[in-house]
C-alpha cells in the first residue's frame, strides 16, 4: 500500500472524535437514557474497505486496494490504526473535563512508497525505496460544544522520524478538523492538513541523481525539505440499525484532495510522470463492540 493517508487512518480519528459525542447521553439520568451508549465504556471498531490511492506520492496512476480498520478505548485510553501502524493517546479521558480532551501519545508508521508495484515504467527505472518504519508522536486538543451539544474541533499535529534508514528524515502534519452527527446514525467530518519534510525526505522521494537520470532519461533534480502539501479530506459514516450509540454495523465512505507543492510538485516525477493533484478515495463496513 503505496501513500496509505489510509480510510483506516481518518476513519479512526472520526470515530475517536464521535465517540464522546454520542457517549454523552449515557451522562443523564437512568429515567431520561433509553439506552446505554458503546462508547461511554470500553469499546473497539473493527472493519475493512476498499481503498484507491495514487501508485506513488506524485503519481497520476492509480490502485485499488483493501484498508483495514481498528480503533477503540480501554480504560480511556484511546487506540488506533494510523495508516499501515498504530497511535495510542495516552491522556486517558477522566483526565480532562467533558469539553476539553488534551491527545498526547506515540505514533508508530510504516512508509512503503516507492518499494512496491511502481505503474509508472519511467519511475520504477529509479529504483524501488526501502520501507521506512517512522517513529513519533501525536499531540493535540479536541473542543467539544461548538456549534451544539454534539459536535466537536481537533487540532493536533502528528511528528515522525525514519528509524530504518529509509529516507531518515522527519515529517510534521499539522490538522484541524471539525466533526458532527447528522443524526443518532449519521456521523460526519471534515478535516484541512499540511505536511512538512525535511531535506532527507525530500531527497529520497523527489530527488535525482545523475545514476537516475541515465537510467530513467529524467532531468537531474535536487529537492529541498519543506512544506510538501495540504489537503482537506471528508467523511462519511451511517450506523446500519440507526443508533450508533449501540454498536454494530456500519459503513462509511471518505474522500480526500491534497496538492502537492514547492519541490514535491516540480520534481519530474512529479510534473513529468505524474501529477500534483492527489486523490484517495474509500469505502467499506464496519463492526463496533
Amino acid at each position: 500500500m503505496r501513500i496509505f493517508k489510509s480510510c483506516a487512518a481518518a476513519l479512526c480519528v472520526s470515530v475517536a472524535l464521535c465517540a464522546p459525542a454520542f457517549a454523552q447521553d449515557s451522562e443523564a439520568p437512568a429515567t431520561e437514557r433509553p439506552n446505554r451508549s458503546v462508547f461511554a465504556g470500553d469499546w473497539v471498531t473493527v472493519g475493512l474497505g476498499v481503498g484507491f490511492s495514487p501508485s506513488y506520492d506524485g503519481s497520476d496512476q492509480y490502485d485499488l486496494f483493501p484498508a483495514p480498520l481498528v480503533q477503540g478505548s480501554v480504560k480511556g485510553i484511546d487506540f488506533g490504526a494510523r495508516g499501515p501502524g498504530l497511535y495510542v493517546d495516552l491522556i486517558a479521558d477522566g483526565n480532562s473535563n467533558k469539553d476539553v480532551k488534551f491527545l498526547a501519545g506515540p505514533l508508530l508508521r510504516f512508509r512503503m512508497d516507492r518499494n512496491n508495484d511502481i505503474k509508472d515504467p519511467v519511475v520504477g527505472l529509479l529504483g524501488k525505496e526501502d520501507v521506512a518504519i517512522e517513529l513519533g508522536g501525536t499531540i493535540g486538543v479536541s473542543l467539544s460544544k461548538i456549534l451544539h451539544p454534539f459536535d466537536s474541533v481537533t487540532i493536533s499535529n502528528d511528528i515522525q522520524w525514519d528509524i530504518a534508514g529509509a529516507h531518515k528524515g522527519r515529517i510534521i502534519s499539522p490538522s484541524i478538523a471539525y466533526s458532527t452527527p447528522l443524526s443518532m446514525a449519521i456521523f460526519t467530518s471534515f478535516s484541512l492538513s499540511a505536511t512538512h519534510v525535511d531535506s532527507h525526505y525530500a531527497d529520497t522521494y523527489f530527488s535525482i541523481d545523475q545514476a537516475g537520470s541515465i537510467a530513467s532519461g529524467l532531468p537531474v533534480f535536487d529537492a529541498n525539505g519543506g512544506w510538501k502539501s495540504y489537503g482537506a479530506s471528508l467523511l462519511g459514516a451511517v450506523d446500519l440499525s440507526g443508533d450508533a450509540r449501540d454498536g454494530g454495523w456500519g459503513i462509511y465512505a471518505f474522500v480526500n484532495y491534497s496538492r502537492l507543492i514547492n519541490d514535491a510538485a516540480r520534481s519530474p516525477v512529479t510534473s513529468l510522470r505524474g501529477d500534483a493533484s492527489q486523490w484517495f478515495m474509500a469505502g467499506g463496513i464496519s463492526y463496533t463492540f
